[in-house]
């Protein structure tokens, strides 16, 4: 069994899928996904269907989608209905569990990815860093549960968590790839990041930085120059003193904003 929440909503064996096409019962393996292996309360699931005025039958609507879900649990993995009910889609006190085994759900490899990330950037192997990085944002394919919405508040927390996540280790990964020299590689990524999270202040730095080391210095200010009118124009506020002293060392050509590798738990941004 292969799952997938990072992106559009996939589960199944081969060309068979176990995935409903109607909507609600779409939230409520959605959900179940994303704690996979730990008990999801009845109210819970019943909030991410009817928000917080469920219907009378509420319970026993639930009820049924958990048992069309076992079915088609059972037609997309090939396994008897019990076997689904005993060891995939569990009912539990107080509500339901997806069991799902090591290998099989994306957001499992995911997390184990970026740990292990964090890990070498903390024992200073960049360059296993940049290899967890990179393996685990490939993972993404759009999105989190893109295909599935509207979001109850649940649901909305949890893909909240996964895309603030997924921005988390995209700065880490440019930051790392920065360390190894790679500012050239990273110019065309941070030009689109730094347009879709405009407010984004660390994502400017990182790209002043890599156009600074780029031969763009004039570049790199203009940078910094359209965010500081951004942010005064639409939030009234100035950018952040450290992104203020790195343009400040931007002016003057620092040269410690030149380093590439070898300086372990140095970050890229001057402080």
């Amino acid at each position: 069994m292969r799952v997938s929440v990072l992106g559009p909503l996939t589960l199944g064996l081969g060309a068979r899928s176990g995935v409903p096409s109607a909507m609600k019962p779409r939230k409520v393996l959605s959900l179940l996904l994303l704690h996979a292996g730990r008990m999801v309360p009845v109210q819970s699931l019943m909030a991410e269907l009817w928000g917080d005025h469920p219907p009378r039958t509420g319970l026993t609507t639930l009820q049924t989608y958990i048992l069309h879900l076992r079915k088609l649990l059972a037609e997309g993995l090939g396994m008897p209905s019990a076997a689904v009910t005993r060891d995939v889609l569990q009912t539990r006190p107080g509500g339901y569990a997806m069991v799902v085994g090591p290998g099989q759900l994306d957001v499992h490899e995911y997390r184990t990815l970026v740990a292990e990330g964090e890990g070498a950037l903390e024992a200073g192997d960049e360059r296993t860093a940049d290899i967890s990085f990179r393996r685990a944002l490939a993972l993404w394919q759009g999105p989190a549960l893109v295909d599935v919405t509207p979001h109850g508040r649940p649901l909305q927390a949890e893909v909240a968590r996964l895309e603030q996540s997924r921005l988390t280790v995209t700065e880490r990964g440019i930051e790392t790839r920065l360390r190894l020299g790679g500012h050239l590689e990273v110019l065309s990524d941070l030009a689109s990041l730094v347009v879709e999270h405009r407010f984004h202040e660390g994502m400017h730095g990182q790209y002043m930085l890599a156009l600074h080391r780029s031969g763009q210095r004039t570049r790199a200010l203009t940078v910094y120059q359209r965010l500081r009118m951004t942010m005064t124009e639409e939030l009234g506020l100035e950018p952040s003193a450290k992104l203020q002293r790195l343009q400040q060392a931007v002016l003057v050509s620092d040269p410690r904003l030149d380093h590439e590798a070898g300086a372990p738990g140095r970050g890229p941004v001057v402080a």
